[in-house]
Order: C-alpha cells, then structure tokens, then sequence
C-alpha cells in the first residue's frame, strides 16, 4: 500500500465515529499511556535478555504448553530459524510449504535466499496441505508448514481431526511440523481446542504479537528447550539480539491480558457481520461462514470507484466501512479483507446492511 494511502487510511480511521473493519489506529501517545499501565514500571528493562522478555517468553510458553518460547523482533526471522532447525537437524534442505504461505508471499523467499532451503508444494489448493498429500511427497523433506489460518486463501483453516491426521503424517514421513500461528489466537475457537493442545501437534510455533493482539511489533517461537536453545543462538546471527526491547513486550503483554480475552467473540461476532454483507446485491464472502474474525468479501465494482466511495464515507460521514481493495481476475469485481474488532461489535446486522447500502450508492454514483 502507498505511504500516502496508508496515512490517508490512519487518518480517516481516527476521525471515524464508527468502524466496521479493522481498529482505530493508536497514537504514539496512546501507545506509550498503554505501556505505562503495565505493572512493575520500576523494574530495570532487559539488556539484551531478561526482564519483561522473558517474563513474555514465559507466559507464552505456559499459554501453548510448550517447554520453551524465544521473543524475536519479526516473524520472518522466527519462521526461517524454525524452518533451518529442522534442515540442521535431519541433514535435509528441503521443506514442505504452501504457494500461498506466508514464507512464499510475504517474506521475500528468505528461506532459501537466507538459509539455502528449497521448498516442495505438498498442494496447490486454497487451503493447508491434507494428511493425503503429505504423505504422497515424492520426496523427503525436514520440515511440514501449516500456516493457521491460511491467510492468502482466505482465512481458511482446517478442521481439528484434518489438523491432527497432518500432524500424523508429518511425524509419518520423519519430518518436522511447523505452524504459523501469527494468528493462532483467533484460529482456537474453529478448531475447538486449546493453544496448548494445537501447539502440542506441533514440533515448534510461531505467534505474533502485533496481528491481533496489538502490539508494537514481535514474535515468539516457541517448541522444546533444545528448539529455543538453537534460536537464541541464530537469532543473534541474524541481528535480532537487540539491546532493549521492552516497548514490544510490554505491548505484547498488554495484548495478552487485554484482546486476547475478546478475540473470541470477535470471531463469533464476525459470522454475523458475514452473513449480512452477504446479502448486499452482488456481493460474496468467503469463507461462509468465516473460520475467523477475518474474511472476504467481494462486491462487483472497481476496485478505485470502491476505494474512494469508502474514504468518502469516512471523511464525510464519520463511518469506516473497509478500504484495501483489490481488483481480482474477474473484470469490474473487487475483494477486501474484512476484520471484526472490538469497534465492529457495536455494529448490528441492520447497520452492516444500511452503511453497505449506502457504500454501493457512492460507489454505483461515482
């Protein structure tokens, strides 16, 4: 997204009275109030370890019963510290990942420009990789990824026993399993387990602190003593040893304490937003009902005329609607991704179906 969008975005968002999608961006200032709220503010920070890092790494290692969890700056560095654990370990460069994954999208192929990793594509389908197709790799590899949810498929996960026959066939072919968790906290009420008891099928997992949870910035990987062990070591090869970093995990923590708690009612609350988008003339979510509180939705406009519509409701009305739109391979049909936060719980299934009314007549005017 241009800078100036992304600040036009910021911008419009904070004027809003009402937001549909997403959350109202903080200020540095409100940022820093929410750090002082923190408890034990006179305790010294961490000078390169200790302090609220590892009490951070602590609680999250009890929240997915792991027996060790590592704060790293990025997600991107956790996940290819992850992926390199396993080639050192079996002697084997090669990994399981999905063309969609957040590894092949996302992070600029670091695995393998990085760590010299080579990946196999288990399945080309918009969704993770099924127990089936693992276990028919025609080759060997050191390490299965399943991103939960499947973001760039549409927020997509699997069921629980599907996640668990994955985890069977992982362990089947003498490979490791990883998951993407940067959004495993609002993938538990799908899969209706524990973070525990899906980060138990796994032999490491990585969390955001930032995507859902609200934090500045920040990862965990977290997996046996042995696992945390090594990534201490290759975090500081990769620069991720950073003098201070406790702004990150006191946001972090404030997240766990605070919107951790409400995440599952965003995603329950998400279904009903879904479902009354879903009855805008031409319109389509996906999935139907949504896995998350995240999802598509599709409307058959312009991806520009819907764009600018949305930041004059915003700017004109006070109501945030959702921007980001994109054009798909359907002419004159256009996608974005909806996120149901704490300020999308205000809004019924009749105020969903009136402001989206009042979206498509801008837009349909334009």
């Amino acid at each position: 997204m241009p800078e100036n969008t992304r600040h036009r975005r910021q911008a419009a968002m904070r004027g809003c009275d009402r937001i549909l999608s997403g959350a109202r961006p903080a200020t540095m200032r409100e940022l820093l109030a929410a750090m002082q709220a923190a408890e034990d503010l006179d305790a010294l920070p961490d000078l390169y370890d200790g302090g609220p890092v590892t009490a951070l790494e602590e609680r999250v290692a009890g929240l997915l019963g792991t027996e060790a969890a590592v704060f790293f700056p990025t997600g991107t560095m956790a996940q290819q510290i992850a992926l390199r654990y396993g080639a050192d370990r079996t002697g084997n460069p090669t990994v399981a990942l999905h063309p969609l994954g957040h590894q092949e999208l996302h992070e600029r192929y670091a695995y393998s420009w990085v760590s010299g990793l080579r990946a196999v594509r288990p399945t080309t389908a918009p969704r993770n990789p099924t127990a089936e197709e693992i276990g028919a790799l025609a080759e060997p590899v050191s390490t299965v990824v399943v991103e939960l949810p499947l973001r760039d498929a549409g927020f997509v996960l699997p069921t629980w026993e599907e996640l668990t026959a994955v985890a069977a066939a992982a362990a089947g072919i003498g490979a490791r399993l990883h998951l993407d968790g940067a959004r495993i906290w609002e993938s538990a009420p799908y899969l209706g387990r524990s973070f525990a008891e899906i980060a138990g099928l796994a032999d490491s997992t990585y969390v955001s602190f930032y995507k859902t949870l609200g934090g500045i910035s920040g990862a965990a990987l977290a997996g046996s003593r042995e696992l945390a062990a090594y990534a201490r070591v290759w975090r500081h090869r990769h620069g991720g040893q950073l003098f201070q970093q406790w702004p990150a995990a006191l946001t972090a923590m404030a997240g766990l304490d605070r919107e951790l708690p409400r995440v599952p009612e965003y995603v329950r609350h998400a279904r009903t937003v879904a479902a009354a988008l879903a009855e805008l003339p031409g319109a389509r979510v996906f999935p139907e009902p949504p896995h998350t509180h995240q999802f598509r939705l599709w409307l058959p406009y312009p991806a520009r005329a819907l764009e600018d519509a949305a930041f004059a409701l915003a700017e004109e009305e006070k109501v945030w609607f959702a921007s980001g739109w994109r054009d798909t391979e359907v002419p004159g049909v256009a996608m974005t991704e909806i996120t149901v936060a704490a300020p999308g719980l205000e809004w019924t299934a009749a105020d969903v179906a009136e402001v989206g009314a009042r979206l498509i007549d801008r837009t349909a005017g334009a």
